[in-house]
C-alpha cells in the first residue's frame, strides 16, 4: 500500500495546470488545508485544522452523530451513568486493533487518560496536553475487565460525553507511544478509518485506507492533506485541478464556484464565534465603558455583508446560536453607533493613546482576517482611537496571543469553534483561565458572578437548568464586553463534482470515511 502511495504522489504534486486533474490518482482524495499541522497526536493539539486530519485516523469511545453534536457509540458499544452522575461505565467494542496491530482494550483506554492527567505517568512527558482539563473532573480510570472501563469523577460534569467525542478524547496506541515517546505526533497510530502514510513538512500528510476498519473500510485508497496557508493560492489550485476539496473558501471565490457545475459548494452553520479579545488589564480597555465603545464603534453588519458577503451573521455575545438549547435569543447585537462610542470613550477617560491590534494572516475560522482587521481599524479610528496593526503568521500569532496580551497588545482577533457551550467561556472567560493558570483568557477578564455561573453549569445535569445558567452568563458577559462580538460563521467548502457523499459537520471536522471519488 505505502509503495503505491509513494509512487502516485510525485504526479499529484507536479506544477498545477488544467491537466493536473488527470495526474491525481482516481481513488485518492486531495484536501487543501489552511495550515501545516502542529502535531498528529490528538492529545497535544488545539486547532481545528489539525482535528480535520485526526478525526479520520483515530476513534474515541463515542463520536458525534452525523449532522449533529449529539454523541453515539464508537469504540464503546454502550455506557451507563451512576445515579449521582459521577461514574461512567463503558462496554468496549471487542476485536478492534490499533494500526500497529496491538489490541484495543480497557487497559489501552486507561493508558490514554492516565497519560494526559497523571503527572507521574511514565509517558506524561510526551505532552504537553493543553486540553487535558476537559477531563479535569476525572479522579481515576478503572479497568473493570478486559472490555469494560469506568471513569470515576470528582463531581457531576455535564460536558463529559461531549468532550469524549472531541479530538482530545481520541484513543492512541499505547504501544506506539512507548515506541516513539515525544515523537509520537510524527508517527500517529489509532484505530481510525485511515492509517498514517507519511508526513512531508509543509507539503503533505498522507493517510491510507485501513482495510481492517471496524466500521467498514472506506472507499478511498488514500487522502492527501496539503497545507496551503494563502486562501487565494488554495483557490488557484482548486481551479487548476490540484485539489479535490478546499476548506474555508473566501467569500468572493465562493460566488465563483457556485456558478460552475464542475464544483459543488457546501455550507453548514456551526458553533463558531469570531471576536476581538480586549486587554482588560491595561488602558484603555481596563474600563468597561471603553470596551463597550469598541463594540458600538465597529460596523459589524458592514463587515458581514461587504467583506464576508453574507457567509456569517452578526454575533450578539460569547455563545454561538448553533447551541440552540443554550443560546440566549433575547440578546441583540451591539448596534453600530459611532456617536455612542465617542461618548463612552470620553466617559472612560481615553486620551488618544495608541492601541496595538494583533491581526493574523490566516488561521482556523479566522474569516478574511487582514481585511477584517483593516476595516475594524478604520471604524475605531473614526471615533478617535489611534490603532496600530501588527500582522503575524498564524502559529506566530498564537504564540503571542495565547500567553496573554499584557505588555504587548490591547486587542487581538480570535475565532473559536467548540463542541459544547461550556468550552469557550470556561477556557477563555473565567478568572481561573488566565494564561498563567493554563487557560486561554488572554484578555484577563474577571467577573466572580460569571465564574460561579460557569462552575454551576458544568455540574448541572438537567439541560433546562443548565441552559438558564448559560443564558444568565451571556447577559453579563455582553454587558461587560470583554470582547468585541463580531460574527458567527457559516463554514464552507468546495469539492470537485466527482467527489460524492461529502458533507460538512456542525463540529467543523472533516469526516471522510464515507466519501467516494
Amino acid at each position: 500500500m505505502r509503495k503505491f502511495i509513494a509512487g502516485v504522489l510525485a504526479s499529484a504534486f507536479l506544477a498545477f495546470a488544467p491537466a493536473a486533474t488527470a495526474q491525481i490518482p482516481p481513488n485518492v482524495l486531495v484536501v487543501g488545508q489552511i495550515a501545516e499541522p502542529k502535531s498528529l497526536d490528538p492529545h497535544a493539539v488545539t486547532a481545528v485544522n489539525d482535528f480535520r486530519i485526526l478525526m479520520n485516523m483515530y476513534d474515541g469511545l463515542v463520536r458525534y452523530k452525523d449532522g449533529t453534536l449529539e454523541v453515539e457509540p464508537a469504540l464503546a458499544e454502550s455506557w451507563t451513568i451512576s445515579e449521582d452522575g459521577t461514574t461512567y461505565t463503558f462496554k468496549l467494542r471487542e476485536g478492534v486493533t490499533f494500526h500497529d496491530g496491538s489490541a484495543f482494550d480497557a487497559e489501552a483506554v486507561k493508558f490514554n487518560f492516565d497519560r494526559m492527567l497523571n503527572e507521574d505517568h511514565p509517558y506524561h512527558d510526551t505532552g504537553p496536553f493543553p486540553l487535558a482539563f476537559f477531563f479535569s473532573s476525572v479522579e481515576d480510570v478503572e479497568v473493570v475487565d478486559e472490555f469494560t472501563v469506568a471513569f470515576n469523577l470528582s463531581e457531576p460534569y455535564a460536558p463529559f460525553l461531549s468532550n469524549l467525542a472531541y479530538p482530545t478524547g481520541l484513543i492512541v496506541s499505547p504501544t506506539a507511544v512507548a515506541e516513539y515517546g515525544e515523537n509520537f505526533g510524527r508517527h500517529p497510530t489509532g484505530t481510525g478509518a485511515y492509517k498514517f502514510g507519511e508526513w512531508e513538512a509543509n507539503a503533505k500528510v498522507v493517510a491510507v485506507r485501513n482495510e481492517e476498519y471496524w466500521d467498514g473500510a472506506p472507499a478511498l485508497e488514500a487522502v492527501i492533506y496539503r497545507p496551503i496557508t494563502d486562501a487565494n493560492t488554495r483557490v488557484a489550485e482548486m481551479l487548476s485541478g490540484g485539489l479535490d476539496i478546499m476548506v474555508e473558501v473566501p467569500p468572493d471565490s465562493l460566488q465563483q464556484f457556485k456558478g460552475d457545475n464542475a464544483y459543488a459548494v457546501h455550507e453548514q452553520a456551526g458553533p463558531h464565534v469570531w471576536f476581538l479579545i480586549l486587554n482588560a488589564k491595561e488602558a484603555p480597555f481596563n474600563v468597561k465603558a471603553a470596551r463597550q465603545a469598541a463594540n458600538y464603534a465597529i460596523n459589524k453588519t458592514a463587515l458581514v455583508e461587504n467583506i464576508l458577503q453574507g457567509t456569517a451573521d452578526v454575533a450578539a455575545g460569547p455563545t454561538p446560536p448553533a447551541f440552540a438549547w443554550a443560546y440566549n435569543e433575547a440578546l441583540e447585537p451591539y448596534p453600530y453607533d459611532p456617536a455612542k462610542a465617542k461618548e463612552l470613550l470620553a466617559e472612560a477617560g481615553y486620551d488618544g493613546e495608541e492601541v496595538t491590534f494583533y491581526v493574523t494572516e490566516g488561521g482556523s475560522g479566522m474569516l478574511d482576517p487582514i481585511a477584517m482587521g483593516t476595516a475594524i481599524q478604520a471604524d475605531l479610528e473614526a471615533v478617535g482611537m489611534d490603532v496600530k496593526i501588527e500582522t503575524y503568521e498564524w502559529n506566530t500569532f498564537l504564540g503571542k496571543v495565547n500567553p496573554g496580551l499584557e505588555g504587548k497588545a490591547n486587542m487581538a482577533e480570535m475565532a473559536w469553534m467548540t463542541n459544547d457551550p461550556d468550552t469557550l467561556p470556561f477556557l477563555a472567560l473565567r478568572s481561573d483561565a488566565f494564561p498563567d493558570k493554563g487557560g486561554f483568557n488572554s484578555g484577563y477578564y474577571s467577573n466572580p458572578e460569571v465564574d460561579t455561573l460557569l462552575e454551576a453549569a458544568r455540574r448541572e445535569t438537567d439541560q433546562e437548568k443548565r441552559a438558564q445558567l448559560y443564558k444568565q452568563m451571556q447577559e453579563i458577559v455582553q454587558e461587560d464586553a470583554p470582547w468585541v462580538f463580531v460574527a458567527n460563521w457559516k463554514q464552507n467548502a468546495v469539492t470537485r463534482a466527482e467527489v460524492k457523499d461529502f458533507k460538512l459537520q456542525p463540529s467543523f471536522f472533516l469526516m471522510l470515511q464515507d466519501v467516494k471519488k
